[in-house]
């Protein structure tokens, strides 16, 4: 009999992927921030004196949003659109300044919907990832970044002027998706060759509504009951008959009875409306 330890229960887990979307979220800043002083030092325009004056400036307002990284990772916190998008300029005004990188920013509408502030960490957290990625990019001279509100969803629109060749595969995009998928979003990729890549995602500012579990409000017979249960663990036609003793052409009957009830189409979607 195995050891059950205290990372076993839902609430550990819960706090461990926290801790790791923390990690994430501070590596990230971190990149940025690295990436901004190379830019600085590197660069011709600045003498040795400004080029460490800009640098110290760069560290300490690092340092400063390190220790408000806890208050900045409450979800709970609305930020306006137009804000959120302001400090996200602010995180890459270095690099557009001194760097290579030509950084254009296609402001949001003031008037559009506040953001939830898991929406809006995430959102600066995935422009970040995208301009760092195309840093990479030698061929990448200028990233357009846009953001605007259909008062449902952010929709962020990155868009550079490089070889064209990144696709949703990419190695350097997995951490955006990652992001993106958390929040149940959308990210598609094109590129043309010799044109540019253009990365359009699309971020809920609510939460998926949980689905209905209609066995909680749809009057079900025993049997249905029995094999709903059934067909919840993935079971075919035939295991469920032999589990139950009845025939296959019965469990098909009470399988299209409750797809009926359930208002879906398949058994997938029917397992998914059992409540565990």
């Amino acid at each position: 009999m195995g050891e059950h330890t205290e990372l076993d229960s839902p609430a550990s887990r819960q706090s461990l992927l926290e801790h790791a979307r923390t990690v994430a979220e501070q590596a990230d800043r971190h990149a940025v921030t690295l990436e901004s002083l190379l830019a600085v030092l590197r660069s011709t325009r600045l003498d040795d004196r400004a080029a460490r004056t800009l640098s110290i400036d760069i560290a300490t307002t690092a340092l400063v949003g390190l220790r408000m990284v806890t208050d900045e990772q409450r979800s709970s916190m609305l930020e306006p659109v137009a804000g959120a998008f302001a400090r996200l300029r602010s995180d890459l005004r270095p690099l557009e300044r001194f760097g290579d990188l030509d950084v254009q920013f296609i402001e949001p509408p003031t008037t559009g919907r506040a953001l939830p502030g898991e929406v809006a960490h995430s959102a600066r957290a995935i422009v970040r990832s995208a301009v760092l990625a195309l840093v990479y990019q030698r061929d990448t001279r200028r990233v357009r970044i846009q953001w605007d509100c259909d008062g449902l969803n952010l929709l962020i629109g990155i868009r550079d002027d490089g070889a064209g060749e990144l696709t949703a595969h990419d190695d350097s995009l997995r951490p955006i998706a990652e992001r993106v998928s958390a929040l149940d979003g959308e990210l598609q990729v094109s590129s043309t060759p010799g044109w540019g890549s253009s990365l359009d995602i699309r971020l809920p500012l609510d939460p998926p509504a949980e689905p209905d579990r209609f066995v909680e409000h749809v009057e079900l017979s025993g049997r249905e009951r029995e094999v709903l249960q059934l067909v919840a663990t993935g079971a075919r036609n035939s295991e469920i008959a032999l589990n139950l003793g009845i025939s296959e052409n019965t469990v098909k009957f009470h399988v299209s009875n409750l797809l009926r009830k359930a208002g879906v189409s398949t058994r997938t979607e029917l397992a998914a409306l059992v409540k565990h």
